[in-house]
Protein backbone atom coordinates (compact mmCIF):
# COMPACT_ATOMS: atom_id res chain seq x y z
CA UNK A 1 0.00 0.00 0.00
CA UNK A 2 1.61 3.12 -1.12
CA UNK A 3 0.66 6.36 1.44
CA UNK A 4 3.16 8.98 0.71
CA UNK A 5 0.70 11.23 2.18
CA UNK A 6 -2.33 11.06 4.62
CA UNK A 7 -4.72 13.97 5.44
CA UNK A 8 -6.49 14.02 8.73
CA UNK A 9 -9.76 15.49 8.35
CA UNK A 10 -12.13 16.37 11.13
CA UNK A 11 -15.08 13.80 10.20
CA UNK A 12 -17.37 15.53 11.86
CA UNK A 13 -16.70 19.11 9.84
CA UNK A 14 -18.96 18.85 6.75
CA UNK A 15 -17.02 21.27 5.33
CA UNK A 16 -13.20 19.83 5.39
CA UNK A 17 -15.14 16.46 4.41
CA UNK A 18 -16.32 17.77 1.42
CA UNK A 19 -13.33 18.97 0.05
CA UNK A 20 -10.81 16.18 1.04
CA UNK A 21 -11.09 13.92 -1.98
CA UNK A 22 -9.57 16.82 -4.13
CA UNK A 23 -6.75 17.26 -2.17
CA UNK A 24 -4.82 14.91 -3.67
CA UNK A 25 -3.29 12.39 -0.71
CA UNK A 26 -3.11 8.64 -0.74
CA UNK A 27 -4.81 8.61 1.87
CA UNK A 28 -7.83 10.20 3.93
CA UNK A 29 -7.52 9.70 7.70
CA UNK A 30 -10.89 10.96 9.20
CA UNK A 31 -10.14 11.79 12.82
CA UNK A 32 -12.81 10.65 15.93
CA UNK A 33 -10.34 11.27 18.21
CA UNK A 34 -8.35 14.67 19.23
CA UNK A 35 -9.72 17.27 16.31
CA UNK A 36 -13.33 16.18 17.12
CA UNK A 37 -14.61 17.72 20.48
CA UNK A 38 -16.45 16.01 22.93
CA UNK A 39 -19.80 17.31 22.43
CA UNK A 40 -19.53 16.06 18.30
CA UNK A 41 -18.04 12.74 18.99
CA UNK A 42 -21.62 10.95 18.30
CA UNK A 43 -22.15 12.36 15.07
CA UNK A 44 -19.02 12.35 13.76
CA UNK A 45 -19.16 8.30 14.42
CA UNK A 46 -22.86 8.48 12.95
CA UNK A 47 -22.27 10.09 9.95
CA UNK A 48 -19.31 7.82 8.80
CA UNK A 49 -20.72 5.92 5.94
CA UNK A 50 -21.55 9.36 3.92
CA UNK A 51 -17.71 10.78 4.78
CA UNK A 52 -16.24 7.56 4.00
CA UNK A 53 -17.88 7.66 0.60
CA UNK A 54 -17.11 11.19 0.39
CA UNK A 55 -13.47 11.27 1.18
CA UNK A 56 -12.86 8.62 -0.78
CA UNK A 57 -14.34 9.48 -4.26
CA UNK A 58 -10.75 9.99 -6.26
CA UNK A 59 -9.70 6.84 -4.79
CA UNK A 60 -7.88 7.73 -1.92
CA UNK A 61 -7.37 4.66 1.12
CA UNK A 62 -9.58 6.04 3.58
CA UNK A 63 -8.73 4.96 7.48
CA UNK A 64 -10.07 6.08 10.75
CA UNK A 65 -8.58 6.95 13.74
CA UNK A 66 -10.39 6.13 16.54
CA UNK A 67 -11.09 6.97 20.51
CA UNK A 68 -9.01 4.99 23.02
CA UNK A 69 -11.01 3.89 25.97
CA UNK A 70 -14.70 3.84 26.00
CA UNK A 71 -15.23 4.34 22.53
CA UNK A 72 -13.40 2.17 21.21
CA UNK A 73 -15.36 -0.36 20.04
CA UNK A 74 -18.28 1.43 18.85
CA UNK A 75 -15.94 3.79 16.67
CA UNK A 76 -13.72 0.83 15.37
CA UNK A 77 -17.41 -0.92 14.96
CA UNK A 78 -18.72 1.88 13.12
CA UNK A 79 -15.40 2.46 10.74
CA UNK A 80 -15.76 -1.60 9.79
CA UNK A 81 -19.40 -0.94 8.81
CA UNK A 82 -18.54 2.53 7.04
CA UNK A 83 -16.00 0.30 5.16
CA UNK A 84 -12.87 1.82 5.76
CA UNK A 85 -9.74 0.58 4.63
CA UNK A 86 -8.51 0.18 8.02
CA UNK A 87 -7.75 2.48 11.52
CA UNK A 88 -5.32 4.24 13.37
CA UNK A 89 -5.16 3.10 16.72
CA UNK A 90 -4.57 6.77 18.90
CA UNK A 91 -2.51 5.66 22.28
CA UNK A 92 -2.10 2.04 21.01
CA UNK A 93 -1.48 -0.88 23.41
CA UNK A 94 -1.05 -4.31 22.58
CA UNK A 95 -4.26 -5.55 24.14
CA UNK A 96 -6.35 -2.72 22.11
CA UNK A 97 -4.87 -4.57 18.94
CA UNK A 98 -5.95 -7.70 20.23
CA UNK A 99 -9.15 -6.55 20.56
CA UNK A 100 -9.39 -4.90 17.32
CA UNK A 101 -7.61 -7.16 15.13
CA UNK A 102 -10.81 -9.53 14.94
CA UNK A 103 -12.19 -7.11 12.89
CA UNK A 104 -9.94 -8.13 9.91
CA UNK A 105 -8.86 -4.45 9.10
CA UNK A 106 -4.86 -3.10 8.87
CA UNK A 107 -3.85 -1.16 11.68
CA UNK A 108 -1.85 2.08 12.26
CA UNK A 109 -0.55 1.86 15.41
CA UNK A 110 0.07 5.12 17.33
CA UNK A 111 2.83 5.15 19.95
CA UNK A 112 2.07 7.93 22.14
CA UNK A 113 3.35 7.26 25.18
CA UNK A 114 7.50 6.07 26.54
CA UNK A 115 6.10 3.35 27.22
CA UNK A 116 4.96 2.09 24.16
CA UNK A 117 7.95 3.53 22.65
CA UNK A 118 10.20 1.21 24.23
CA UNK A 119 7.72 -1.74 23.13
CA UNK A 120 7.88 -0.70 19.48
CA UNK A 121 9.18 -4.19 18.30
CA UNK A 122 6.45 -6.02 20.28
CA UNK A 123 3.51 -3.44 18.65
CA UNK A 124 5.25 -4.10 14.90
CA UNK A 125 5.42 -7.78 15.19
CA UNK A 126 1.07 -7.73 16.10
CA UNK A 127 0.05 -9.28 12.82
CA UNK A 128 -3.09 -7.00 12.77
CA UNK A 129 -0.51 -4.21 12.60
CA UNK A 130 0.67 -2.25 8.81
CA UNK A 131 2.53 0.47 9.80
CA UNK A 132 3.83 2.58 12.92
CA UNK A 133 3.39 6.53 13.53
CA UNK A 134 4.32 8.46 16.65
CA UNK A 135 2.07 10.21 17.82
CA UNK A 136 4.46 13.81 18.58
CA UNK A 137 2.34 15.88 20.97
CA UNK A 138 0.90 13.12 23.03
CA UNK A 139 4.41 11.66 23.76
CA UNK A 140 5.90 14.90 24.24
CA UNK A 141 3.16 15.90 26.74
CA UNK A 142 3.80 12.39 28.33
CA UNK A 143 7.68 13.14 28.46
CA UNK A 144 6.79 16.30 30.08
CA UNK A 145 8.71 17.92 27.00
CA UNK A 146 8.35 20.17 24.08
CA UNK A 147 7.62 18.86 20.60
CA UNK A 148 10.62 19.81 19.14
CA UNK A 149 12.83 17.67 16.05
CA UNK A 150 15.37 17.30 18.70
CA UNK A 151 13.08 15.97 21.36
CA UNK A 152 11.26 13.58 18.76
CA UNK A 153 14.13 12.15 16.70
CA UNK A 154 15.11 9.33 18.99
CA UNK A 155 11.72 7.80 19.26
CA UNK A 156 10.68 8.51 15.94
CA UNK A 157 13.73 6.86 14.72
CA UNK A 158 13.49 3.92 17.15
CA UNK A 159 9.63 3.33 16.03
CA UNK A 160 10.97 3.89 12.31
CA UNK A 161 13.46 0.95 13.11
CA UNK A 162 10.92 -1.79 14.67
CA UNK A 163 8.82 -0.95 11.97
CA UNK A 164 10.88 -2.11 9.27
CA UNK A 165 12.63 -4.43 11.24
CA UNK A 166 9.30 -6.04 10.84
CA UNK A 167 8.40 -5.38 7.33
CA UNK A 168 5.80 -2.63 8.24
CA UNK A 169 5.06 0.74 7.07
CA UNK A 170 6.70 3.30 8.70
CA UNK A 171 5.34 6.69 8.28
CA UNK A 172 6.21 10.41 9.86
CA UNK A 173 8.76 12.77 10.17
CA UNK A 174 11.66 13.36 12.61
CA UNK A 175 9.43 16.62 13.52
CA UNK A 176 5.98 17.51 14.70
CA UNK A 177 3.19 18.30 11.98
CA UNK A 178 1.28 20.80 13.84
CA UNK A 179 3.62 23.71 12.17
CA UNK A 180 1.77 23.26 8.49
CA UNK A 181 2.70 26.98 7.75
CA UNK A 182 6.37 26.19 7.59
CA UNK A 183 6.36 24.71 3.97
CA UNK A 184 10.02 25.07 3.28
CA UNK A 185 10.84 22.85 7.42
CA UNK A 186 8.54 20.01 6.45
CA UNK A 187 10.13 19.97 2.77
CA UNK A 188 13.33 19.16 4.48
CA UNK A 189 11.53 17.16 6.87
CA UNK A 190 10.55 15.18 4.64
CA UNK A 191 13.25 14.39 2.58
CA UNK A 192 15.35 13.31 5.04
CA UNK A 193 12.66 11.03 6.45
CA UNK A 194 12.79 9.36 2.76
CA UNK A 195 16.65 9.30 3.37
CA UNK A 196 15.75 7.24 6.62
CA UNK A 197 13.61 4.93 4.76
CA UNK A 198 10.15 6.62 6.03
CA UNK A 199 7.59 5.50 3.54
CA UNK A 200 5.38 8.50 3.75
CA UNK A 201 3.54 10.79 6.26
CA UNK A 202 0.57 12.45 8.11
CA UNK A 203 -0.19 16.12 8.13
CA UNK A 204 -3.40 18.28 8.79
CA UNK A 205 -3.39 21.02 6.12
CA UNK A 206 -4.04 20.44 2.18
CA UNK A 207 -1.24 22.48 1.44
CA UNK A 208 1.26 19.83 2.46
CA UNK A 209 0.04 17.10 0.51
CA UNK A 210 1.99 18.05 -3.04
CA UNK A 211 5.33 18.16 -0.51
CA UNK A 212 4.63 15.11 0.59
CA UNK A 213 4.21 13.49 -2.73
CA UNK A 214 7.04 14.62 -4.11
CA UNK A 215 9.46 14.02 -1.50
CA UNK A 216 8.27 10.15 -0.74
CA UNK A 217 8.73 9.54 -4.53
CA UNK A 218 11.77 8.43 -6.49
CA UNK A 219 13.16 11.59 -8.61
CA UNK A 220 13.72 12.32 -11.84
CA UNK A 221 17.16 11.88 -10.97
CA UNK A 222 16.85 9.06 -8.54
CA UNK A 223 14.91 6.83 -11.22
CA UNK A 224 17.41 7.94 -13.95
CA UNK A 225 20.30 6.37 -11.71
CA UNK A 226 18.23 3.70 -10.75
CA UNK A 227 17.96 2.44 -14.50
CA UNK A 228 21.55 2.29 -15.36
CA UNK A 229 22.52 0.64 -12.54
CA UNK A 230 19.68 -2.05 -13.96
CA UNK A 231 20.63 -1.95 -17.22
CA UNK A 232 24.69 -2.38 -15.82
CA UNK A 233 23.57 -5.44 -13.76
CA UNK A 234 22.57 -7.49 -16.77
CA UNK A 235 25.82 -7.95 -17.24
CA UNK A 236 25.93 -10.54 -14.66
CA UNK A 237 28.88 -9.14 -13.08
CA UNK A 238 29.24 -9.34 -9.28
CA UNK A 239 30.52 -5.75 -8.37
CA UNK A 240 30.66 -2.77 -11.08
CA UNK A 241 31.11 1.02 -11.19
CA UNK A 242 28.07 3.22 -12.23
CA UNK A 243 28.67 6.92 -12.45
CA UNK A 244 31.69 6.55 -10.48
CA UNK A 245 30.50 4.34 -7.87
CA UNK A 246 30.93 0.77 -6.72
CA UNK A 247 27.44 -1.21 -6.82
CA UNK A 248 27.05 -3.96 -5.86
CA UNK A 249 23.94 -6.44 -4.71
CA UNK A 250 22.68 -4.36 -1.98
CA UNK A 251 22.99 -1.74 -4.44
CA UNK A 252 21.14 -3.45 -7.58
CA UNK A 253 18.23 -4.11 -4.74
CA UNK A 254 18.02 -0.53 -3.70
CA UNK A 255 17.38 0.70 -7.48
CA UNK A 256 14.79 -2.40 -7.91
CA UNK A 257 13.00 -0.42 -5.27
CA UNK A 258 13.40 2.64 -6.86
CA UNK A 259 11.77 1.61 -10.28
CA UNK A 260 9.72 -0.05 -8.66
CA UNK A 261 8.03 3.32 -6.70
Amino acid sequence: MKLRSLLYVPAHSERFVAKAHERGADGIILDLEDSVPDADKDKARDGLPQSRAFVGRNGAAVFVRINSGARQDADAGAAKSAHATGLVVAKADLGALDALGSLGLPLIAMLESPAAILDARDFARHKAVTGLIVGSEDLATELGATPTPEVLRTPKLLVHYAAKAEGKLSLGLLRSVADYNDLSAIEAAAQEARQHGFDGATCVHPSVIPVLNTAFAPSADETAWAQRVIDAAKSGAGAFTVDGRMVDAPVIARARRILEG
